[in-house]
């Protein structure tokens, strides 16, 4: 089996060309060998396919439920094209590998983040400035109808995601495109609490003005809707956000080794 992770996974990244290069061609490429050679792959896509919410988060698979979301960055755009083309596929009854999967990734976050520079978790961003005493920083709400940290995503333990991908590994029979979130939208402000105190330390937030140049792009709200997955036989239950972050705190970014 093939797990396809690689990706310009900058929500930032302005250069279509290259996106479009890397993460549907390549893709394409891959996936069309798979298929030639009878091997199974499990890619990831993205919950930025969802664009700003306004048509849920369900992981319909169907083409006419994909068409109606409209992704807010060209990398958004880039994994959603490609879970479109592999509809399509489906629905003309195309050969296919004889498993793939496609896994809409919500905000992960855990161990070995450290090399992806501005794409880390936010847990792994602010993490350095609370344990040097400073304040962590967030962005402020530019939506009325969130308050300041309380725009909330749906962030899920990379164990979580782990778990889910061997999953996959041992059962061939399931196909298709899932969710691969907690199920559980929670606010910037409770991630940054819970970083907190996993490093016993008080809180201590000050809130940034979201750039300029995603301000408009940002995705305010994100929930995974899990059924798919779980009535496919997944019943494991998912980390919530204080024991995950606890994890990853103790376990890795507060030792001298991050990478144990």
């Amino acid at each position: 089996m093939i797990f396809h992770m690689g990706a310009i996974s900058s929500t930032t990244e302005t250069d279509a060309d290259l996106i479009v290069t890397n993460n549907f061609k390549l893709s394409s490429v891959l996936f069309d060998w798979c298929t030639r050679h009878q091997v199974r792959i499990v890619y990831a896509s993205s919950a930025a396919t969802y664009g700003d919410g306004s048509q849920g988060f369900d992981d319909d698979f169907g083409i006419a439920p994909l068409s109606l979301l409209q992704p807010l960055n060209a990398y958004g755009w880039s994994k959603h094209v490609f879970d479109r083309r592999l509809a399509r596929k489906v629905s003309d009854d195309a050969t296919m590998p004889p498993q793939w999967a496609g896994l809409k990734f919500f905000n992960v976050y855990g161990p070995n983040e450290y090399h992806k520079g501005g794409q880390q978790s936010v847990v792994a961003h602010i993490y350095p400035q609370v344990e040097s005493g400073a304040s962590a920083q967030l962005f402020r709400s530019h939506n009325p109808n969130y308050t300041d940290g309380g725009q909330m995503r749906d962030f899920v333990w990379v164990g979580d995601v782990v778990s889910v991908m061997t999953w996959l590994l041992d059962h061939e029979e399931v196909n298709g495109l899932f969710n691969l979130g907690s199920g559980q939208a929670r606010s910037f402000l409770d991630l940054a609490n819970a970083v907190y105190r996993s490093a016993g330390k008080e809180p201590s937030i000050k809130f940034i003005d979201t750039p300029l140049a995603i301000r408009d792009k940002y995705q305010y709200f994100t929930e995974a809707r899990m059924g798919r997955l779980k009535a496919c036989g997944y019943s494991k239950p998912f980390t919530s956000l204080e024991d995950g972050i606890s994890a990853y705190v103790n376990g890795f970014l507060a030792r001298p080794d991050r990478y144990r």
